[in-house]
């Protein structure tokens, strides 16, 4: 890994502390559970995470972040080409949400599931098309330029890094791991646990959206 990369992720890492955020870099490996908030303020109250954003969509059109205003956002970043923590990470995530959508069928209305992908070099709109969904009817797929994704990813505290050093089209993406849920205002919320079980995940969502 080069040195302004080295750089650039120490960089963020701080950052992702400082918010009192747990994070881990990842080549598509298991982490451990993330743990669920017991206050009644929400856990990330207050922390600089998140932000304006224009992308390209699974259709090929243009998503702002402003087209979510008033909604709930589920917010996962990966990317499709990821072998095995990103598909059962987003599986478990909208297994969650599926279960609290019929807990309580008002929240299809209120809730938006968001993926970003960190793979814009093979995460094409068609890609994308295909791949979200297999896991939420209702989860738009995000990708966009390059430089769209280093910005978008600096404004969610997300870590990623593309090895891909002699320009193979097989590579992985080291990627840090965060299952956000924001408030209707772009606030942040608190952390999904991807690790646990749908129904952890529903009572999560559960518990912050009102």
């Amino acid at each position: 890994m080069s040195g302004p990369v080295m750089n650039n992720l120490s960089n963020i890492a701080k950052i992702i502390l400082s918010a009192g955020l747990l994070t881990l870099m990842v080549a598509c490996n298991p982490a451990p559970d993330g743990s669920v908030a017991t206050d009644s303020e929400p856990p990330l109250a207050g922390a600089k995470i998140g932000g304006t954003f224009t992308l390209t969509n699974q259709d090929g059109g243009r998503t702002s972040d402003q087209q979510f205003k008033g909604k709930y956002r589920i917010m996962y970043f990966g990317y499709s080409y990821c072998p095995d923590v990103c598909p059962v990470d987003l599986a478990n995530i909208m297994l969650g949400l599926k279960q609290a959508e019929k807990e309580n069928p008002a929240l299809i209305e209120k809730i938006q599931p968001i993926f970003i992908s960190v793979d814009p070099g093979r995460d094409t709109p068609a890609v994308l098309k295909q791949y979200v969904p297999a896991f939420h009817p209702r989860l738009i797929g995000l990708t966009g330029s390059p430089e769209e994704i280093a910005e978008v990813a600096k404004k969610y505290l997300i870590i990623y890094d593309i090895r891909n050093d002699e320009g193979s089209s097989e590579y992985l993406v080291d990627h840090s791991r965060q299952a956000y849920l924001f408030g209707p205002d772009g606030e942040p919320l608190a952390l999904l646990s991807f690790d646990g079980t749908p129904q952890q995940v529903a009572g999560e969502i559960n518990r912050w959206v009102r």
